[in-house]
């Protein structure tokens, strides 16, 4: 063998060795979702966390209503709820994957009425689109229907993940798309959080590498009395008046906030960190702006310990009580 033909057999190696790398880090990542009829309490203190003498004005009258969320399972059998994070509210299960890899979501609807998974930002076929029923090739996927059960299968592409000026992970909404004006107001919506190839923590976990901790925020007005004040709940991720907990970190820390919104026109949010800024692609600010269908990543480091406010800056949404807090420990 000549020393040129040696050296041709090496690159061919070589690439064949990358490509089987590059093979072997995509990942088949399974989910299993059920939806579930349960009663919502938006408030479960019965108190005003933020200015307790305020009361809850008129939106405390009713604070518990039927509601349908997502919730996630160990395995097929639906046995054994995952636990979510205290801070993640009505949220349905977090979604994970790395670019390259591919999401196989069971989806079981044990609800009375038909409902659907739709995916933003991620690649499928239209039998996993999860919406659009009536459209040829949608099948059962499209609006399954109760006590039925499809799988969605969701390939995370390259233009599924961050862009050359995202940060590391990016986020995306899922939700119910059979009749869409009403089901993200019933409390099924969730995200997909998208990590850059080749920055995953591991291959079992698909989260960042680079950032400490990941926080979800759902800015979104909750209409439960056809547009009666006291049902219009101004919530962060289901709860009003300081009644979502779990936002805790500490001095240091490397954090991303994932900020989303859905809803109706109404819901045109200006979210505002006290104590701190976050890094907006590149822009830095204190108050990042969300509207219907929005999803945005941001970055912070925490430099201030306390106990801070997080909430949307429009007034009446304020007012109505769409804040909660956040609290920075101090460096050890």
């Amino acid at each position: 063998m000549n020393i040129c033909n040696a050296g041709r057999i090496m690159v061919l190696l070589g690439l064949l060795a990358l490509f089987g790398m590059g093979q072997a880090m995509a990942a088949e990542r399974e989910y299993w979702v059920a939806a579930e009829k349960v009663t919502w309490n938006y408030a479960p203190s019965g108190k005003n966390l933020i200015k307790p003498d305020d009361g809850l004005g008129v939106w405390g009258k009713t604070l518990t209503y039927p509601k349908y969320r997502y919730f996630g399972y160990k395995d097929g059998r639906y046995k054994e709820r995952l636990v979510q994070p205290e801070w993640a509210g009505i949220l349905g299960p977090q979604l994970r994957a790395e670019v390259g890899d591919t999401l196989k979501v069971h989806f079981l609807n044990k609800t009375d009425r038909a409902l659907s998974m739709h995916p933003h930002g991620v690649f499928y076929d239209k039998k996993s689109e999860g919406a659009d029923a009536a459209s040829t090739g949608a099948g059962i996927g499209a609006a399954v229907p109760p006590g039925k059960s499809f799988t969605y299968t969701w390939v995370v592409d390259e233009a599924s993940g961050p862009g050359p000026t995202d940060p590391s992970s990016i986020v995306w909404l899922y939700h119910s798309h059979v009749m869409e004006e009403e089901e993200a107001n019933l409390g099924l919506v969730g995200a997909i959080i998208v990590t850059r190839q080749g920055v995953a923590r591991s291959t079992r976990d698909p989260s960042p590498n680079d950032v400490d901790q990941e926080f979800i925020t759902l800015f979104m007005i909750f209409n439960e009395e056809n547009g009666e004040e006291s049902g219009m709940k101004h919530t962060i991720n289901g709860r009003i008046f300081g009644n979502l907990k779990g936002y805790d970190t500490g001095i240091g820390k490397r954090v991303r906030w994932h900020v989303v919104a859905l809803g109706n026109e109404t819901d045109n949010h200006t979210v505002h960190w006290h104590a701190q800024t976050v890094l907006d692609h590149g822009r830095r600010t204190d108050v990042v702006e969300v509207l219907p269908a929005s999803m945005t990543s941001v970055d912070m480091v925490p430099r201030s310990p306390g106990n801070w406010l997080l909430h949307c800056h429009v007034d009446d949404h304020m007012m109505a009580g769409m804040s909660t807090r956040w609290n920075v420990a101090p460096a050890k």
